[in-house]
């Protein structure tokens, strides 16, 4: 059983929003429906839920204060989609950013069966971890949710993205960040120039047999 079948359903498709757009825990646990632009591929990132003294969630600005826009793959679009369709969001109002601030409403895809905002500690504690033990996965901070966000990045520098189209997806605040925490899995100059040559040859008639055919042995 792998991890997305181990998480109950509700929840499950979580991993396609962390994986396959790079968010964090508090931005998930406060994506809402409106975020969502399924015809642009594109979701924009502009809450997160955050907890104050240790149980009380408000709604705040995503980490660094700063919203942005992340692509919305397809296949992202599909699960969401479809998660949508079998768990309606509920409108939830929480106060911004401070317990007195004002009253803001979103209409969220990810919470409680109770329909209130996910609390992180809880969800790592009741959901994440009986799943990682479901699916058997170690335990550990290293198989947490933010190791998604880690297979996303690898994903996009492997697919030759730059450090800076990156360092925006993943709300970092500096490029040169993004680049210290990640250099370990950008692709050596060796690794780009035979895939390089590898999708010239490969994209040849299998009838020219192989490049030698193509230009002579010369």
């Amino acid at each position: 059983m792998d991890l997305h079948e181990a998480l109950p359903d509700p929840w499950r498709e979580m991993i396609a929003v962390c994986a396959g757009c790079g968010l964090r825990h508090g931005e998930i646990f406060g994506l809402s429906v409106e975020d969502l632009a399924f015809l642009g591929g594109t979701l924009h990132v502009v809450r997160q839920v955050k907890l104050l003294r240790g149980t009380r969630p408000v709604f705040g600005p995503p980490k660094g204060g700063k919203e942005r826009d992340v692509p919305l793959p397809e296949t992202v679009g599909f699960a969401l989609a479809a998660h949508i369709t079998k768990h309606a969001p509920i409108e939830v109002t929480l106060p911004w950013k401070t317990l007195d601030g004002p009253p803001v409403t979103a209409s969220l895809l990810f919470l409680t069966v109770q329909g209130k905002p996910l609390n992180r500690t809880r969800f790592n504690e009741k959901t994440w971890q009986p799943a990682l033990r479901a699916a058997g996965v170690p335990l550990g901070r290293e198989n947490g949710m933010h190791a998604l966000r880690h297979f996303y990045a690898s994903v996009l520098l492997d697919a030759g993205e730059s450090i800076k189209a990156l360092s925006e997806y993943l709300g970092h605040h500096d490029p040169a960040f993004t680049l210290r925490t990640y250099t370990h899995l950008m692709p050596t100059s060796e690794t780009r120039t035979r895939a390089a040559v590898d999708r010239v040859f490969k994209g040849h008639d299998s009838a020219d047999d192989g490049p030698g055919a193509a230009h002579g042995d010369g």
